[in-house]
């Protein structure tokens, strides 16, 4: 008996050590994860910026074509932009003038959401000017903005494809 009460005391104390160590393997462990993430790849303001850049140059394509599907995708594009702009920039002073875009936005989605050129072409110049207005409070009134005059890309139709008929309606 006094044989089984000592194995269990040297568990017990066995027992009592071993969480501090798998404590400090998982501390360990954090650690080095903290330490990689400090290392890994976070975009810049910048590369949001010119993603933006891209996505406004195609919206207004987009609308100018009357392609409202596509419109609507550049929109959501530019949102999402914003968001992880938010997300991954947010130590930028920057970032508080973004505010000022989500009504220009507005405009743009119910435009689309009309399908009016008119609305459209309005609601753009105001996201236009307002893009410069960002970049004149925020110091960086050398990149400006404007209406864009050829497509970013050759290689994009931004006319509305007409529907594809079903298998059997050939």
């Amino acid at each position: 008996m006094r044989y089984l009460f000592t194995a269990a005391f040297i568990i017990a104390i066995a027992g009592c050590s071993s969480p501090n160590i798998q404590v400090q393997k998982l501390q360990a462990e954090v650690d080095s994860l903290h330490a990689q993430l400090q290392h890994t790849y976070k975009p810049g303001l910048g590369e949001f910026m010119s993603g933006i850049q891209v996505h406004h140059a195609r919206l207004w394509f987009a609308g100018q074509a009357a392609n409202w599907p596509l419109a609507q995708f550049e929109a959501d594009e530019i949102k999402e932009a914003i968001d992880d702009i938010n997300e991954y920039n947010s130590d930028r002073p920057e970032v508080k003038s973004l505010p000022m875009l989500s009504a220009p936005l507005d405009s743009i989605v119910a435009a689309i959401k009309t399908q009016s050129p008119a609305l459209f072409a309005r609601s753009y110049n105001l996201l236009t000017n307002t893009c410069n207005q960002c970049h004149t409070a925020t110091k960086h009134e050398y990149n400006v903005i404007c209406i864009p005059k050829t497509p970013p890309f050759s290689n994009q139709e931004f006319a509305k494809q007409p529907e594809k008929k079903g298998a059997n309606n050939l």
